[in-house]
């Protein structure tokens, strides 16, 4: 049977896990049955249908009194602000989609439990790795799910991007250090001109005037991944002027020589053999736009790869922060709906 699921928040992530469903062959098996949403159902209907960096929703949206209507699919929608307040367990879901990225503490998470949710997937990581049951990053070590957990972590769009290519660099070369820098599109907590909203100062800044340094945990959420890695990586992270698309800069010190040709041979061999669909490798010339709702999550710019001396290795890593990491939280949603045999409503 489908499993059903809600989306808790309806922001970027929220309607691109929707319209993923939507474009996904996965839709007959993934249902989206409830939104909750603090934002009015008039205003959530016409950001589903228009939406300025995906394109118009392919699909037709309607509103039917307290619920929308997707192609004659009804989703339940409630406006409350805490997860208490929805009465989840009379929605009949399998699983929530927590989308809102204000709940990461345990402690929070327990209160959709209590209210009657199943399961849960974070759209973003926990505070800490007890704060969850698993951290997952699909097509790395989504077959570790087993079934009985209960709160779930999909990671982050970059930790997605980067764990299968260090892992791949890992098992052919062997990483002795490595620095990541990400080159992230602005996001909905920056200000379009200067305001006073954030503790950091760099981040009251005018998100589309500068490139704004900001902090990222993504150097502790590849060590949970790949904790071969801990102590070994670092990263920071830069915001850019574009709405869309971003791009890491990985520098490596590898374990072993290996030249451009090399590190290219086996990065094009493990991406058609180990992560069809979650990763791409491209020799063309390109600019960020062009991976504009890629689903991948990365595409490795082979035209890019350089290396300084026999060991030191600099990689360029493209990839859709919002549609990519929609689309990886999709098909993890639907692989944990397999562990579930005799638990599905």
């Amino acid at each position: 049977m489908s499993l059903r699921i809600a989306i808790n928040g309806y922001g970027r992530i929220g309607r691109c896990f929707l319209r993923a469903v939507q474009e996904s062959a996965l839709r007959e098996q993934v249902s989206v049955v409830a939104i909750n949403e603090p934002a009015d159902i008039e205003s959530m209907a016409y950001l589903t249908r228009f939406d300025s960096t995906h394109g118009r929703f392919p699909g037709k949206v309607d509103v039917r009194g307290t619920t929308l209507e997707i192609d004659g699919r009804i989703i339940q929608v409630s406006h409350e602000q805490t997860p208490e307040a929805v009465d989840w367990r009379n929605l009949g879901i399998d699983l929530l989609i927590e989308a809102s990225g204000r709940y990461a503490s345990r402690l929070e998470l327990e209160a959709f439990l209590a209210a009657g949710c199943p399961r849960i997937l974070l759209s973003h990581p926990g505070h800490g790795a007890s704060d969850v049951d698993r951290t997952i990053v699909f097509g790395s070590n989504h077959e570790s799910l087993a079934g009985n957990e209960q709160i779930v972590s999909a990671a982050s769009c970059t930790t997605n991007a980067i764990v299968p290519v260090l892992s791949i660099l890992d098992a052919a070369f062997g990483i002795e250090h490595a620095m990541m820098t990400t080159l992230h599109s602005v996001m909905n907590d920056q200000p379009p001109i200067d305001g006073y909203h954030h503790a950091d100062p760099r981040r009251t800044r005018s998100a589309m005037q500068s490139m704004i340094p900001v902090a990222t945990g993504l150097a502790k959420g590849v060590a949970r991944l790949l904790p071969q890695l801990a102590e070994r990586v670092e990263a920071k992270a830069i915001r850019v002027p574009v709405t869309n698309v971003s791009a890491i800069d990985l520098v490596a010190t590898l374990t072993r020589a290996a030249s451009v040709a090399e590190i290219n041979a086996r990065l094009r061999l493990a991406v058609d053999a180990a992560f069809p669909g979650q990763l791409a490798y491209t020799e063309e010339a390109h600019a960020s736009i062009d991976f504009n709702h890629s689903p991948y999550s990365a595409i490795i710019d082979a035209s890019q790869t350089r290396t300084s001396g026999p060991q030191l290795a600099n990689l360029l890593i493209w990839f859709d922060n919002e549609w990519g990491f929609a689309n990886r939280m999709l098909e993890l949603a639907a692989f944990w709906g397999t562990r579930l045999s005799g638990k599905v409503t």
